[in-house]
């Protein structure tokens, strides 16, 4: 008996969109530790590779490079912050490609979600007022 892979339908497509918008607005530090951050990505990424446009590609790269820095142990901000912001950039615009309504609201609230993520690290560099408290809060 041979297993045919069943094409995903649009709805899990969003449920995926979903849990990536939630896991972007968790704390992405403890989200590194924990077990299933790859497979967060891995799905993002073969959702992307189903929709088989090159126009996606960049995503796809940028995808594929945080999980493998995520999967790395050592979280670097600066690398996690430029392939972040840039993944919000792209991510929005490839809102316009989704067929589905639904699904395009999740792209852009996705790349919202990203781009977010990457100010909130970007402010949270090199800042010496949050530096300060972090400090603060070790002692």
């Amino acid at each position: 008996m041979a297993f045919h892979k069943i094409p995903k339908d649009d709805t899990q497509h969003q449920v995926h969109l979903d849990g990536a918008v939630t896991l972007l607005s968790n704390d992405l530090q403890e989200e590194a530790s924990r077990a299933g951050l790859d497979n967060h990505f891995q799905r993002w990424i073969e959702d992307l590779k189903d929709v088989n446009n090159p126009q996606l590609h960049q995503i796809v790269v940028d995808l594929q490079d945080l999980k493998a820095h995520f999967g790395g142990g050592t979280v670097n901000e600066e690398t996690v912050t430029r392939l972040m912001s840039r993944l919000g950039t792209n991510t929005l615009a490839a809102a316009a490609f989704a067929d589905n309504p639904n699904t395009a609201e999740r792209v852009t609230k996705l790349g919202e979600a990203l781009s977010a993520a990457a100010q909130q690290l970007r402010g949270s560099q090199n800042t010496p007022a949050q530096d300060l408290k972090k400090d603060s809060a070790k002692n």
